[in-house]
């Protein structure tokens, strides 16, 4: 399925540039200017499904009974649908959305699906020029991805991720970890930079999820570490949690 804000135009527009003319082919659902997150929020009398006439808006549904082409809508509906097309009393969900606020945060907070984030700042500054990459066929196809050090992703801007404290007088630096940081290993299942990071997985790849062992960064992938070093100083620097 396919869940947007955009309105239905706008997503044709994207979804034919992006996908091709029959992207809309790929999806038993597509749901259009779905208003969210209170999508996921808002009870059914809130945010009531729509039909789609040359995209504009027609009679609101009870409920919703077959695959299509909808607009707005809530959560809860959609969920009694993907009951009756998969059969299953609790059929699990795999939610892929790049905003905290819209997507990752209400989907897995009022609905309890497994989160994907895809987080653009995964790829840092550092991140491998495509025209130095190493041609793919040289590569395994799976080959197992370059662990990165979070903490150095970007010189100028700094980690998104991990933040540098200064202690009073001769106390040694440490290193806590960010708001975004709790938010993303809270209510992230995984965590990626792209779609494309994960395309030519096989398709019974095991990911590591953020909750294992309560792990911070179980659920990076490419996998990630902390750098425990300085890398303009010979200073120390601790990691710590508050």
């Amino acid at each position: 399925m396919l869940i947007t804000s955009s309105h239905s135009d706008y997503c044709k527009l994207l979804g034919t540039y992006i996908l091709g003319k029959d992207f809309a082919d790929l999806f038993d659902i597509v749901i259009t200017n779905a208003l969210k997150p209170g999508f996921f929020s808002h009870f059914p009398s809130q945010r009531p499904f729509h039909t789609l006439e040359n995209d504009e808006e027609q009679e609101e549904l009870p409920s919703l009974d077959k695959p299509g082409w909808y607009s707005q809508g809530n959560a809860a509906h959609l969920y009694e649908l993907l009951k009756k097309m998969t059969g299953k009393p609790e059929p699990k969900v795999v939610y892929f959305g790049d905003s905290m606020h819209s997507d990752i945060f209400p989907a897995h907070h009022y609905r309890n699906w497994e989160t994907v984030l895809i987080l653009e700042e995964l790829r840092g500054q550092d991140m491998e020029k495509a025209e130095e990459a190493e041609p793919l066929e040289k590569r395994g196809k799976y080959e197992a991805p370059k662990v990165k050090p979070l903490y150095s992703l970007s010189n100028k801007w700094g980690s998104y991720f991990i933040d540098s404290v200064s202690r009073r007088g001769n106390a040694e630096d440490s290193l806590v970890y960010t708001w975004s940081s709790r938010r993303i290993s809270t209510y992230s299942t995984v965590a990626i930079p792209s779609i494309e990071t994960i395309a030519e997985l096989p398709l019974d790849y095991k990911f590591t999820r953020f909750s294992t062992n309560n792990s911070k960064t179980a659920g990076y992938y490419p996998p990630v570490h902390y750098t425990l070093g300085s890398q303009d100083t010979d200073s120390k620097i601790i990691l710590t949690e508050k």
